[in-house]
């Protein structure tokens, strides 16, 4: 199955991790409503290999900082533009990231966030009854 991605890397303070989910699982409900295939957010929690660039670096993360990293699957391009756009036009978007703070500083930075659109370059996925 050839789809398209929107994928991201973004800090979160780590104090707001439970707000910024709370926020994201509505988020999510909003962009599978307009035509996403899929809608997936992670939270770092091991993520060092050495010898390669970290999330943190890419992020600009501080130390009271959590990793953010999700992707948002469509059937094709097409498909994400029109989602997008939908999304986008979507009141009940301003009214969750909008005013979306934890205390005085905003969870979200979007000036802060590695985001870009991808097309399939190799894609497997393990079937079933395929166990090792």
């Amino acid at each position: 199955m050839t789809q398209y991605i929107d994928g991201f890397v973004l800090p979160i303070p780590r104090d707001a991790l439970q707000t910024y989910r709370e926020v994201v699982e509505k988020v999510a409900e909003i962009w599978i409503e307009h035509g996403a295939l899929s809608y997936s957010e992670y939270v770092d929690d091991n993520a060092t290999m050495e010898g390669t660039r970290l999330f943190a670096d890419v992020a600009d993360a501080k130390e009271d900082e959590l990793i953010i990293f999700g992707w948002v699957a469509f059937e094709s391009r097409q498909a994400r533009d029109l989602v997008n756009e939908r999304v986008m036009n979507d009141p009940r978007m301003n009214d969750l990231v909008g005013p979306l703070t934890s205390g005085s500083r905003p969870i979200f930075d979007a000036e802060r966030m590695a985001y870009g659109g991808f097309r399939t370059l190799v894609q497997s996925i393990k079937q079933p009854g395929n166990n090792i």
